[in-house]
């Protein structure tokens, strides 16, 4: 059986497949992107742990050498350098954290489509009260938690995202992380 499409409906025309057309071609660009990502950071984590390492051997290098002012700045050159890539690595930690957030977008607009395409469940108020609740379970930062009930309560999407804001610093400020 096949479905007519918008730009020519006929009576067996749908904005339910419609809407979910329109949800899986969301989760094919969130995906594609997320790949798309991981191919580019994955090339950038590997050339920073080349230069991890070859900074490493220049720096042992340098250091056997005899003592001498050249030596000296080479060395406070080397030492800068790998201060510098350590940021770099350190900053990588946000692409971690993006990732985590563009797959719980994705997931959830398989979720979302899921109940959409299931009758007994679009019509079903606890079905989508356990998908919300789902959702929320699956987030690890208090701050997506807070964004997530500010929906729910009624707020604009610029107020969820201050709260958001708001809760990323508080936790920011709470954390203290190791390396």
């Amino acid at each position: 059986m096949t479905f007519s499409p918008s730009h020519q409906p006929d009576l067996d025309w749908s904005q339910i497949r419609e809407t979910i057309k329109l949800l899986t071609v969301s989760v094919a660009q969130v995906e594609g992107s997320m790949r798309a990502g991981d191919e580019s950071v994955s090339a950038l984590a590997c050339s920073f742990t080349g230069m991890v390492d070859d900074m490493k051997n220049i720096h042992e290098i340098l250091s056997g050498l005899q003592q001498s002012g050249s030596r000296d700045n080479a060395l406070q050159h080397c030492e800068a350098a790998q201060h510098r890539i350590n940021s770099a690595i350190v900053a990588f930690q946000f692409y971690d954290r993006l990732q985590q957030c563009l797959q719980h977008v994705s997931d959830n607009l398989k979720g979302l489509s899921t109940i959409i395409d299931t009758p007994h469940k679009l019509y079903n108020p606890a079905e989508w009260y356990k998908f919300q609740e789902s959702i929320r379970n699956h987030y690890t930062m208090e701050s997506e938690k807070v964004m997530f009930d500010a929906i729910h309560q009624g707020k604009s999407v610029d107020e969820a995202l201050a709260l958001f804001q708001q809760a990323n610093q508080h936790s920011d400020e709470d954390e203290i992380e190791l390396f």
